[in-house]
């Protein structure tokens, strides 16, 4: 069952958090015959203060998502400076005006949608020599209101990601509907992933990553299981 955080968990709580959504992992690896090294658990810490920053990392948590270039500007240099082992992912859109920032920022997007970013990200890459992961966004549902790409195009997109802009995208993320079953978007983004050679699959959140795991997820984007309830506006956790 998939633990569940109080609101605004602090100090020993962030650690209980992290200890019991460690354990589900475990479990649902062991239940689906994968070794738990293989997912790495994305503690989302959007919108995330530094009091409960603070005390996930004092309980050895290195890897962090956040959904917006700005925020982690202005959250992480500093944490970086005394944890200098910190992994750091962008899970929000990516707009191409902040690509300059999150190229030198983070260290893994998972939010590659669209030719105009592909290129953007390329030119960014090469002019600072720094190469953070790269993860393409497949919209599995078709809605029209979320970014990334549609199903049907992701092998166009992919090859034109690696070809016209020479990037090497590694993975894929997707976030099923609201109210539908999670499963099947979890084994199409599973499909599309392996029918295009890419390793990584950035799938689950609170309340699905035990089955995203079963799916064969590398990467779990927890949030609320961990720092407890946030504003609406968070919803990639």
């Amino acid at each position: 069952m998939t633990p569940n955080a109080p609101a605004l968990p602090a100090g020993d709580a962030i650690a209980g958090a992290l200890a019991r959504v460690r354990g589900a992992i475990a479990a649902a690896c062991q239940a689906a015959g994968r070794d738990p090294r293989a997912v790495t658990l994305i503690a989302v810490s959007k919108t995330v203060g530094a009091h409960a920053l603070e005390a996930a990392l004092a309980a050895g948590h290195r890897t962090f998502g956040e959904n917006r270039v700005q925020e982690a500007k202005a959250k992480w240099p500093a944490l970086r400076a005394r944890y200098p082992d910190i992994e750091l992912h962008l899970i929000g859109p990516l707009q191409t005006n902040k690509v300059k920032e999150a190229v030198g920022l983070f260290d893994v997007i998972h939010t590659v949608d669209r030719p105009r970013l592909s290129a953007a990200l390329a030119a960014e890459i090469a002019r600072q020599e720094r190469h953070p992961r790269l993860l393409i966004e497949i919209n599995t549902g078709a809605e029209p209101q979320k970014a990334g790409v549609l199903p049907q195009a992701a092998a166009a997109f992919i090859a034109m990601c690696r070809e016209r802009d020479g990037l090497d995208p590694q993975g894929l993320m997707c976030i099923p509907p609201i109210g539908e079953p999670a499963g099947p978007h979890f084994a199409l983004l599973a499909k599309l992933a392996a029918d295009n050679g890419l390793r990584f699959l950035s799938m689950g959140m609170s309340a699905d990553f035990e089955l995203a795991v079963a799916f064969g997820a590398t990467h779990v984007r927890v949030g609320t299981a961990i720092f407890g309830t946030r504003p609406p506006a968070a919803i990639r956790s």
